[in-house]
């Protein structure tokens, strides 16, 4: 068995996991737009507003990905007694359901963090809070509250953001009641680490970990020396480093002569970074409250992180979506093309965001010839990129006879992949597409020129919010069917 596929069958016991989280919890709030001028009351550029998103943010969107993992979780956080507060309890009970302890209070003001988007360029983010140690009554009543759980899970995560919530007093009081075998998980903030002693893991980025130990660190050999530094001066087992575009290293036992493991970035596409440490702790704790080896624990951190960087937003990485990521190892380009409807969704979401215009096709493309060839290439050169929809073999029957389709849909979506020009792959039932351009709404909707807009389905909705309809040249003497026939009178 590859090691793909063996951490591909691991995920699914990541539903045995349950995770105590405890931390700064937030609002992340996203506004996208297109900006096409620039003010005339001072030299900034002008959003012009299309949509909003609300999220769980910090220790919150450690939630998110648990859950999404399939893994429970005791939450607990501080949040004021003010409307953002309202919004995270309604947001953890609708989109999280985890067990959570919100615990209210007059003197703060819930962190609300709004990002200002245009394509995939953050122009401006705002911060409005009000961050400080807690009254020692209500730091009591964390410490109480977290105890409670930790008997009943298998680790340990503590959020810090530095919004006050987890101050000296919680962290260690926490980390002293946390059983001996307990694993400890920590997303550190601030130059001093050694407020975690007695952690299993902290996870920094390569910024943090030069804050925090003076260090530089860029290459294989600093970020060793830097976490090594960490863990022989503050007391931590073990330190993994988030390294953006250069994957993660894990540095772990003797600070002396450290165990190193490197794996590599998997990302294919990046659109927001966003909360990518969020889910790296997720993972990383629901492996190791489920029993995995940490070095697996970090394999399947660094996929969920490959996930959310190629969405936009504050996002989380599913159960189905990391194992799917260890078995397209398994697949040609052609099979990972190949998405569902909500996937090809979210996809689209993503490339939009990012500024790209997306295209759409459909037909059966039975048997490939140079007239969808030159279809594709001339859509294809219309977009950035290009979604081509096929019609699924009982659709195709009712269309063209009970003798097709000569390929199944899955081999045609197979041969279909494998060409560059094709960006991405849907199969539907229906008899016409008109309801995936509808759920997708392209920008460009693309048909053979032997069509006229007038009988073109979807080419009225695709105009009415601003796309256009084109229709590509044909190739003269190729037709599936002609094909079909010739292949019969030589047999």
């Amino acid at each position: 068995m590859s090691t793909e596929s063996r951490l591909a069958n691991l995920v699914e016991g990541l539903g045995n996991a349950r995770v105590l989280t405890v931390g700064d919890v937030m609002l992340d709030r996203f506004v996208y737009g297109t900006v096409d001028r620039i003010s005339p009351e001072a030299p900034v550029p002008v959003l012009r507003v299309e949509r909003e998103r609300t999220m769980l943010g910090g220790a919150g969107n450690v939630a998110r990905n648990l859950t999404a993992l399939g893994a429970e979780c005791c939450f607990v956080a501080v949040v004021g007694t003010d409307r953002t507060g309202r919004e995270i309890a309604r947001l953890l009970g609708e989109e999280t359901g985890v067990e959570s302890h919100l615990l209210s209070t007059d003197g703060r003001e819930t962190t609300v963090k709004m990002r200002f988007v245009a394509g995939a360029q953050q122009l401006l983010r705002t911060d409005q809070e009000r961050t400080g140690p807690l009254e020692a009554e209500l730091s009591a009543e964390v410490i109480s509250r977290a105890s409670e759980d930790l008997s009943a899970s298998g680790a340990l995560v503590l959020s810090d953001y530095g919004k006050g919530v987890l101050d000296e007093t919680v962290v260690r009081a926490l980390i002293a009641a946390a059983p001996d075998d307990m694993p400890i998980i920590v997303d550190p903030k601030g130059r001093d680490f050694s407020r975690y002693r007695g952690a299993t893991m902290v996870t920094p980025n390569r910024r943090e970990l030069s804050e925090a130990t003076g260090l530089l660190v860029s290459d294989d050999a600093s970020v060793v020396a830097a976490a090594t530094t960490v863990m022989r001066t503050c007391g931590i087992a073990s330190v993994l480093v988030t390294r953006s575009q250069d994957g993660m290293t894990l540095v772990s036992g003797d600070p002396e002569a450290p165990d190193i493991l490197n794996v590599r970035a998997l990302a294919r596409e990046v659109f927001d970074v966003s909360g990518a440490g969020d889910t790296v702790v997720a993972a990383v704790a629901a492996a190791l409250a489920a029993g995995f080896p940490m070095a697996d624990a970090v394999e399947l951190a660094n996929a969920a992180a490959g996930i959310v960087v190629g969405k936009m937003g504050t996002a989380v990485a599913t159960r189905d979506e990391l194992a799917g990521s260890f078995r397209s190892h398994d697949l040609d380009d052609g099979e990972r093309k190949l998405l569902t409807l909500d996937a090809l969704q979210e996809r689209v979401q993503a490339w939009r965001a990012a500024g790209l215009s997306v295209g759409f096709t459909n037909g059966c493309f039975d048997l490939l010839h140079p007239g969808h060839v030159s279809l594709l290439r001339q859509s294809r050169a219309a977009c950035d990129r290009l979604v081509v929809a096929i019609n699924s073999d009982s659709s195709v029957k009712r269309l063209k006879g009970p003798e097709r389709p000569v390929q199944p849909e899955t081999a045609r979506a197979l041969v279909l992949g494998s060409l560059s020009d094709v960006d991405a792959i849907t199969v539907f039932d229906d008899d016409t597409p008109l309801r995936l351009i509808e759920a997708l709404m392209p920008d460009l909707l693309i048909k053979g020129a032997d069509y006229r807009f007038e009988t073109t389905v979807g080419a009225l909705e695709v105009v009415s919010w601003g796309g256009r309809v084109m229709f590509a040249t044909l190739e003269d003497g190729h037709s599936t069917t002609d094909t079909i026939r010739r292949l019969a009178a030589t047999g």
